[in-house]
């Protein structure tokens, strides 16, 4: 049997691969698999994005950087591109987890992320601090230190860099939606019970769409799961993989 395949992490818009920091400890403590966090484009160690992009070209930068085939984990903006790689490209992905995913919005909930969107059009630093009051409340108790370092990454962005990632991330659901029921790999979708964008019916519409995909509903969690729960969502994802590798045997 060939060695383990590797958990490959992909992150939200603003943000970079630190965000996976304490899910990575979680996750290596509890499993021999390597695990590999990327910058998307535009974000972290990455060049800014200096145009218009389209879901399939964030997704094409990331498979140039991946490993041969790996499990994939996706959050929010990145959920998105994880999914478009286990549709386009099923032979590098050997299972899918989408995590605080969006899936085919209704027009109230497009409306509400252009509305933010138009928001960091106009007032970066105002969207940023918007973003922190919605993910970290303040009785969620978050550690106050994590909070300070998301917002630092979240105002070391260049703007116009961010509003290229964000406008993918405010309408690609629908262009993906429409390839979820092709998707053939094993996946599971998983959210917090209280995450206000990527909302627990979300995570049902993409049980419902991906055949065969699992869900889970992570209680007293808002949208930033991997930081907020980094255990136990290192629990659910460590378990879903284990138990599709049996099948798959990588």
């Amino acid at each position: 049997m060939d060695a383990k395949l590797p958990i490959v992490l992909l992150h939200g818009v603003g943000l970079d691969s630190t965000m996976w920091d304490q899910f990575r400890d979680e996750v290596s403590r509890a499993s021999d698999r390597e695990v590999l966090a990327l910058d998307l484009p535009g974000h972290g160690s990455r060049p800014p994005l200096e145009r218009e992009v389209s879901l399939g070209d964030l997704a094409d930068d990331v498979a140039n950087r991946l490993p041969a085939r790996a499990h994939l984990v996706g959050f929010s903006l990145g959920a998105l591109i994880a999914q478009h790689l286990a549709r386009f490209h099923p032979e590098r992905v050997a299972t899918l987890t989408s995590v605080s995913s969006v899936c085919l919005r209704t027009l109230q909930e497009a409306e509400s992320v252009d509305a933010r969107l138009q928001n960091a059009a106009t007032d970066f630093s105002g969207s940023v601090e918007a973003s922190i009051q919605r993910w970290f409340p303040a009785d969620a108790g978050t550690d106050p230190a994590t909070v300070a370092g998301v917002r630092r990454t979240l105002l070391a962005n260049d703007p116009s860099s961010y509003l290229h990632a964000y406008r993918v991330f405010a309408t690609a659901d629908a262009e993906i939606g429409a390839e979820l029921g092709t998707i053939a790999v094993p996946s599971l979708a998983v959210t917090g019970d209280q995450d206000p964008g990527s909302t627990p019916e979300m995570t049902r519409r993409l049980g419902e769409a991906i055949p065969g995909a699992r869900t889970a509903v992570v209680p007293n969690t808002r949208h930033m799961l991997p930081v907020q729960r980094p255990a136990e969502l290192a629990r659910i994802i460590i378990e879903f993989i284990e138990e599709s590798s049996r099948d798959i045997h990588d």
